[in-house]
């Protein structure tokens, strides 16, 4: 299905956002009245334009408070459609799109909104355009799209159809059977949003809370089967009203809401799977490599930071395994555990020395050139790679939030691990029993938070875990936990909730590292000096209220600074963690009982408190 997006849902000029629309893919353009009123260009130059990018114009809008109106009123308002047809054709748009009316001044009558519109498509229809009307949520008599289609049907004018829009519709929970009713010639126009669940008036929530598909909670993918089985073919048109895209870069947000409507086709594609439906077309994306596991995770380090990270990875119970042919990266593991030290990573230079920072996930891939297909087709930059002679040709691509992700294969031969010359080692620790890593937390931008999270989602196969906010000792935080199904990788995005400094505990990465019996992992640990976050008697105080845990066990859990949650279903996640390794990354170590499946985040203020006293 053609692609098209509301120039409203990005930020900049008009010619910005045209652009941007036009880099990222997009085949259309909404143009919204005031991005044009604001341009310097005129209307036909506005056409050239939007021409030479290879756009098309889908329509103009919005045309507002225009039926149900008395006589006088109604003399002003066609005057004034008019006008804005005579724009339209100036543009080349050949739509335009009416809201149903919030004017003091409109009258519970659909009859007489029927009449005036009727009036207006007669009007339309002379300059060979069709106009599309809309049922606000708010709108003072006409709130929801069955009422709209009733005011067009009774006006009976081939140039007059209705525009559903998903989030006027999803938002009030209006029953979806009505959309069968409506004749696919009179479903002009689809737009398409998606917003959280939130408890507030309907206007605010519109106005600065809708997303693109699946970075809220609606079932678009469910909307779109029905609007698309009442048979409309028409574009996928995004409107999407939010106050941190309208403030961010315009082109990776037009990158953004271009994969949603990918990952939204391949969602209906999904339910269509078995139902015939003519004269659909939709982009298919290659299909998903559930990835098995983390390969390894990067960290960036510098001549300060890498000293201490080398350390703090030896106390931890991991082995300096190799090193790297050709470029200054070291790899630490123990079993599947695997951590990069990178020495040479250019993106660490803007940062506080003595700083360290995740810039790549391995994920394990049972086929990473599909896995790297699947990127290219959402448009995931690939980024470049110096390879040596002979060493493994690993495709990386860039996430949102300046993340590489990197597609591995690591059980087979030639593996990638071969690109790390193997050190001699005569004191190998004792390890504890660390497994594998269990999770990774990132840190996102304020204006790539929405973003990350569906990129992984779409790109990895992760499911939404949950979201929640906490208080930490320098701001409220939220975050986004995402998992494969197996829960072999599992990420949690973190961001400050209104943006700002992203250095310092409450903001900081960190690396968890699953095990199979914390306390022993714990003892050897302190064996080799590990500086284990302290926490405060408060908290354990707190734990034996809550839970009545054994004496001995909230005693040892006391003495080696571990910490616990129980989920509904009766599993127990134990954890620790260090200090702060510079001023963005720390680590913990994790043990998962009988199928827990969160991140501790009940105990997200006390770390972050602890870290902060040890800064």
């Amino acid at each position: 299905m053609r692609t098209s997006i509301a120039t409203v849902c990005l930020s900049g000029g008009l010619d910005d956002k045209l652009a941007a629309a036009a880099a990222a893919g997009f085949e259309g353009v909404e143009i919204f009245e005031n991005d044009l009123i604001a341009c310097a260009s005129p209307p036909a130059g506005i056409r050239r334009r939007v021409e030479d990018l290879g756009l098309s114009m889908e329509l103009y809008q919005p045309f507002r408070d225009f039926e149900a109106v008395p006589p006088d009123r109604l003399a002003h308002n066609l005057r004034r459609a008019r006008r804005k047809l005579e724009l339209a054709c100036l543009l080349g748009a050949p739509m335009l799109l009416v809201c149903s009316s919030v004017s003091e001044l409109a009258i519970d009558d659909d009859d007489l909104a029927s009449e005036q519109l009727h009036q207006l498509a007669t009007l339309a229809e002379e300059y060979g355009v069709r106009v599309a009307y809309e049922a606000l949520s708010w709108g003072r008599h006409v709130n929801d799209y069955e009422h709209a289609w009733r005011i067009v049907a009774a006006a009976d004018h081939p140039a007059l159809g209705v525009c559903l829009d998903s989030f006027h519709i999803l938002s009030r929970g209006t029953d979806l059977d009505g959309i069968d009713a409506i004749p696919a010639d009179k479903l002009f126009f689809l737009q398409l949003a998606d917003a959280p669940y939130l408890a507030m008036d309907v206007l605010q929530w519109s106005r600065h809370h809708r997303c693109f598909p699946g970075q809220g909670s609606f079932d678009l993918p469910g909307f779109l089967q029905r609007v698309v089985a009442a048979g409309y073919r028409g574009p996928l048109s995004l409107e999407v009203f939010n106050d941190v895209f309208r403030q961010a870069d315009p082109g990776p947000t037009a990158v953004d809401a271009m994969r949603s409507l990918l990952g939204l086709q391949e969602a209906l594609g999904r339910l269509l799977d078995t139902t015939p439906t003519p004269g659909l077309d939709l982009t298919h994306l290659p299909e998903t490599v559930e990835p098995s596991g983390f390969a390894f995770v990067e960290l960036a380090v510098d001549a300060s930071s890498g000293p201490m990270a080398e350390d703090l990875l030896g106390r931890l119970g991991l082995e300096h395994g190799g090193q790297h042919r050709s470029k200054p990266v070291q790899l630490w593991q123990r079993d599947d555990a695997r951590v990069l030290l990178n020495y040479g990573d250019q993106r660490l230079s803007a940062t506080l020395e003595g700083d360290s920072l995740v810039t790549a996930l391995g994920v394990e891939s049972a086929d990473p050139a599909q896995s790297a297909r699947r990127a290219d087709a959402l448009i995931a930059p690939r980024l470049p790679r110096r390879r040596g002679p002979a060493e493994a040709d690993l495709v990386s691509v860039a996430a949102p939030g300046d993340t590489a992700v990197f597609f591995c294969r690591t059980q087979t031969t030639p593996s990638w691990l071969d690109d790390f010359l193997p050190l001699a080692s005569a004191d190998r620790p004792d390890g504890g029993d660390l497994t594998a890593i269990d999770h990774v937390g990132l840190i996102q931008p304020f204006e790539q938070f929405q973003a990350s999270g569906l990129f992984y989602q779409l790109l990895l196969g992760l499911q939404p875990r949950g979201s929640v906010e906490y208080a930490a000792p320098t701001g409220l935080m939220r975050s986004r936990a995402l998992a494969s199904a197996g829960g072999r990788i599992r990420l949690a995005l973190n961001v400050p909730a209104l943006g700002g400094d992203l250095s310092g505990p409450a903001t900081a990465q960190h690396v968890a590292f699953g095990c199979r019996d914390i306390f022993a992992t714990a003892a050897a640990m302190r064996e080799r000096a590990l500086p284990i976050l302290p926490i405060p008697t408060n908290y354990y105080e707190d734990l034996d209220a809550r839970w009545e845990l054994d004496p001995a066990l909230l005693e040892t859990m006391r003495t080696f600074g571990i910490l616990y949650d129980r989920d509904e279903a009766g599993g127990e996640l134990f954890h620790l963690y260090t200090g702060m390794l510079g001023h963005r990354l720390f680590l913990e170590v994790v043990q998962r009982v009988g199928g827990y499946e969160g991140y501790g985040e009940v105990n997200a203020p006390v770390r972050a408190a602890a870290q902060l006293a040890t800064v």
